[in-house]
């Protein structure tokens, strides 16, 4: 039988789960483009932007999806033939790279792990040795969703600033931004790139791209510029041209409502909660790991994403895994890709997710295993429960109180 009936649960890394307030905030009449409210939203959106990626450049939306935010971070900023440097961590940052590629970069990877994060002593050393400065620009990612690497951009930053190289530093946030710490300005990210449909609790279809001063120089120059990317025609007077036409309108509803619902949480406080509901999964796959089937495909705790966990499947089916939570619980899991596919499956923990939805993806996990016979740990949503009841703490203080003595004497007869 199945025990499916009931509201369905999305556990996977995009798009994720959308709020009831984001979805209502769509259901209104169109607006005039030209003037009036729609110019007042679009401003107040992109300085919003900026509070989000902390960053004091300049930020811009588009009508497209991550993909079409990488394009537009690249054909601001390269000419053809520019040398790009990729930084690998799983299957996103070399997308990036190939898509550089395609529009006329000469792009190098530097190889890196599915399942550890980027090595910022080999980034120093790569670039030392480009004594000409040949690279103009330095891709990567700071949570990769294929691999479930969190890379340290802090410490890439160093790792530039050592060598004594001017490139571009350009970060894909699609899967970080509004999950954990984001700081460009900070951490000296020239190009940052976000995307709708992750923490930021979207609907797909919007692109975000901040820009420094030095990228924004580098842009004077740029060859591989076309109209609908150029950030010099979305800095003129005219509000569709922010857009290039006409405003995606219903999703920039959406993400005023979204961005609303962050900052009134507030944007560290929605860092810790992502932060916690990771580590209460987390506890729950090492619990089942026990069983010597089940893992983390990362193995170092601190390298481990806060938004999204591909979990490894030795010798058991994940998709039959993943299959029995859809079928008879009715959670979605992600599917696996790139280099992890049919070896595992991924959940989310991103976005617009609390304790209880993620401890009912746990569960039907378990229940999954239990079901299958898949060998496994015992207790894992019980680790989950003590992790999220330690971090989340008292905030009312505690629930049971010292009886006075008076109060523990015999109770008088009724009159």
């Amino acid at each position: 039988m199945t025990v499916a009936n009931g509201r369905l649960l999305l556990a996977i890394p995009g798009p994720t789960n959308i709020p009831d307030r984001v979805l209502q905030a769509m259901i209104r009449p169109a607006e005039e483009i030209y003037s009036g409210p729609m110019v007042s939203l679009t401003d107040s959106l992109l300085g919003d932007l900026q509070r989000i990626f902390r960053t004091r450049g300049r930020t811009y939306i588009y009508a497209a999806n991550g993909h079409g935010g990488w394009e537009a971070a690249i054909s601001n900023v390269l000419s053809r033939g520019d040398k790009v440097l990729v930084l690998a961590s799983g299957r996103f940052a070399i997308g990036w790279g190939q898509m550089a590629a395609f529009m006329g970069a000469d792009v190098e990877v530097m190889d890196g792990s599915w399942r550890a994060s980027i090595d910022p002593t080999a980034v120093e050393e790569r670039l030392k040795r480009d004594t000409a400065h040949s690279i103009k620009a330095i891709l990567m990612v700071q949570i990769d969703t294929a691999s479930g690497v969190v890379n340290d951009v802090q410490a890439v930053r160093r790792a530039i600033d050592a060598a004594g190289h001017p490139a571009l530093f350009m970060v894909d946030g699609v899967a970080s931004l509004g999950c954990m710490p984001f700081e460009m300005d900070a951490w000296g990210i020239d190009v940052a790139m976000s995307a709708s449909q992750k923490g930021m609790m979207t609907p797909p279809g919007l692109a975000f791209v901040a820009a420094n001063d030095k990228a924004h120089k580098a842009h004077e120059t740029a060859d591989m510029k076309t109209l609908y990317w150029d950030w010099t025609a979305r800095q003129g007077k005219e509000h569709y041209m922010k857009y290039c036409g006409t405003p995606p309108e219903h999703l920039l509803f959406a993400l005023r409502a979204a961005l609303d619902m962050i900052l009134e949480e507030g944007l560290e406080a929605v860092w810790k909660r992502h932060a916690l509901l990771a580590a209460a999964t987390h506890a729950a796959i090492g619990k089942w790991a026990e069983g010597q089937v089940i893992s983390c495909n990362v193995t170092d705790p601190a390298q481990r994403a806060c938004s999204v966990t591909p979990v490894l499947v030795n010798g058991a089916d994940s998709e039959a895994i993943a299959a029995y939570t859809q079928k008879i619980c009715g959670v979605t899991l992600g599917s696996a890709i790139g280099e992890l596919s049919g070896r595992a499956f991924r959940i989310a923990h991103m976005g617009h997710v609390n304790a209880p939805m993620v401890l009912g993806s746990l569960s039907a996990i378990e229940m999954a295993l239990k079901a299958l016979g898949i060998p496994h740990g015992e207790g894992g949503v019980s680790a989950a429960v003590a992790t999220l009841a330690e971090g989340a703490g008292l905030p009312f203080g505690p629930a049971v109180h010292e009886v006075p003595e008076n109060d523990l004497a015999a109770p008088t007869a009724p009159v």
